[in-house]
């Protein structure tokens, strides 16, 4: 026990103890000293503790005929003296006999049988148990006849401060949005007293804060712990350790004291706009890019964290908007600059944008502090590429009559090479389209010649793929389908279909019409008709 709970102890007990030596042997009344005395005697006598018992009892602290109070924790060289039992029908003769019997008797408590004395011979526990129930009787000490019937009373444990308060579910753990204003409730800590909540001050807890402070406060009595400075920002500091004292005896000095720790965390609020990280980008891009690929990236920091930085993207200004697209990565939280229609080195070179990054979740409590968001400029060169040969026409279509003489030109195609080097071209047919090698092509002006007479009757349309390439770039090709009619010419004579037998009467006259001959007329000069384009 420590010194100073001793101490007081014994500056308690020290008069206590002189007044019970100057009291009588024998009492009627309910004692209020620490040596206390049960009565016993006849009924009127008995009736009569009743009453006061009845009105001691109306009394917070007052003693009862039936119970007596040991102090917890008292150990000194001799047994504590509890209480003293007494009975009117002892007339000091030492012919009575005190018994004790029940919870801790002979074990914890001892009774002297001539006097009456009740002595307390171990420590006592209020925590491990708050009272006991013990039995009295008077005998006769020399027969042990029983001189009155049993008495049951009750020895109480009086609490004295010996345990500290003790926090049992720390340490602990709260969060609170950042900005919150002054006195925002963050949380409340309970702790717990084994002393006696009742006698005394022992368990009256009072809270306070001994490290955490200017940021926050606690309420004494309650623990409930609020901010104490208003708009605490989660960007400068994110994480703040409070030690929290809870103080028995009503805070007062003297008292015991357990300590915890709270850990608490600033909650993101969206108080930051988005900033680009530059005020310019510049980014480089082959004319021959494939559609849809990604040029370039831009970032936007927010110093804020989840939801409350997402940001989105937009090209709001510039001579590039219609060429260029910007999408939003929502993982890496910037930017991605794509390519949406073809570029041409030799039609123009450079593009500037305008690119713009908003928040996507603004708060309207902080919108005071100005626009969340934010703009940046982007420049975009294009870089020349070997490009292959452009021929004049995606398609041709050439005429032919199949009449024509070998090697006669039919018709030409053009390329040329979009590069500013302008290679020289070479032109081919792709042979795969042409196996019975029906036209040649001139490889440096395009012309295509007739190799093998035509036909229109076996073929009337010829189809083939002329290829360009360049001269310094063999892997630069380009090819172009080439679709070749055969004009008809007038180059077959008109045929019957079939035989025809005219026949004739012996005594037919002259200008007689044979119908089978007329027939054959009619045929005829309608296949001659149609051979000729005759109207």
């Amino acid at each position: 026990m420590p010194e100073r709970l001793s101490e007081a102890l014994l500056d308690l007990w020290t008069p206590l103890i002189i007044l019970w030596i100057t009291l009588p042997a024998c009492v009627d009344t309910a004692p209020t000293t620490p040596s206390q005395v049960l009565t016993s005697g006849s009924r009127l006598e008995l009736n009569r503790l009743s009453e006061e018992q009845r009105i001691l009892n109306r009394s917070k602290r007052g003693w009862v005929w039936n119970q007596m109070f040991v102090l917890e924790e008292f150990s000194g060289p001799e047994p504590i003296l509890v209480g003293r039992l007494h009975t009117d029908l002892d007339p000091g003769s030492k012919k009575i006999k005190y018994i004790l019997s029940g919870d801790g008797a002979g074990t914890i408590f001892q009774i002297n049988d001539i006097t009456g004395d009740i002595h307390a011979i171990k420590r006592l526990d209020r925590e491990e148990k708050a009272e006991y129930t013990l039995t009295a009787q008077a005998v006769d000490f020399e027969t042990n006849k029983p001189l009155e019937p049993p008495s049951e009373f009750i020895i109480k444990v009086q609490d004295i401060n010996d345990n500290a308060p003790e926090f049992l579910n720390g340490p602990y753990h709260a969060t609170v949005p950042e900005m919150s204003i002054l006195g925002t409730s963050v949380t409340n800590v309970t702790a717990t007293d084994a002393d006696d909540p009742v006698y005394g001050n022992s368990a009256k807890l009072v809270y306070s804060i001994l490290e955490g402070q200017p940021y926050f406060s606690i309420e004494p009595e309650t623990a409930i712990i609020k901010t104490a400075l208003p708009n605490m920002d989660r960007e400068a500091k994110e994480e703040y350790l409070v030690v929290i004292q809870a103080k028995d005896m009503g805070g007062h000095s003297g008292g015991l004291s357990g300590t915890t720790t709270l850990t608490v965390t600033l909650t993101d609020v969206n108080d930051n706009p988005p900033k680009f990280a530059q005020s310019l980008y510049h980014f480089s891009v082959p004319e021959d890019v494939v559609l849809g690929t990604a040029i370039g990236r831009v970032k936007a920091n927010d110093q804020d964290i989840g939801e409350n930085a997402q940001s989105s993207y937009d090209i709001i200004d510039g001579d590039g908007t219609a060429l260029f697209e910007i999408t939003s990565d929502a993982q890496a939280q910037d930017g991605i600059i794509r390519l949406r229609k073809p570029l041409d080195f030799e039609t123009k070179k450079s593009y500037t944008l305008k690119v713009e990054a908003a928040n996507v979740h603004v708060d309207p409590r902080f919108s005071g502090r100005g626009p969340f968001k934010d703009t940046a400029t982007v420049k975009i060169v294009v870089e020349d590429a070997d490009e292959p040969p452009v021929f004049s026409s995606p398609t041709y279509l050439l005429e032919v009559h199949e009449n024509a003489a070998l090697n006669s030109v039919i018709g030409q195609v053009t390329a040329r090479d979009p590069d500013i080097t302008s290679s020289p071209i070479r032109f081919s047919i792709d042979r795969h389209t042409d196996l019975e090698r029906q036209f040649n092509i001139n490889a440096d002006d395009g012309k295509i010649t007739l190799a093998t007479p035509l036909d229109r009757e076996l073929s009337v349309w010829h189809n083939i793929t002329i290829i360009a390439t360049e001269i310094r770039n063999h892997s630069q090709i380009s090819r172009v389908p080439v679709a070749i009619k055969v004009l008809d010419v007038n180059d077959n004579a008109p045929e019957f279909a079939s035989e025809y037998e005219a026949f004739l009467c012996e005594n037919g006259k002259p200008g007689q019409v044979n119908i089978s001959m007329l027939l054959m007329l009619i045929c005829l000069y309608t296949t001659v008709s149609h051979l000729t384009n005759l109207p």
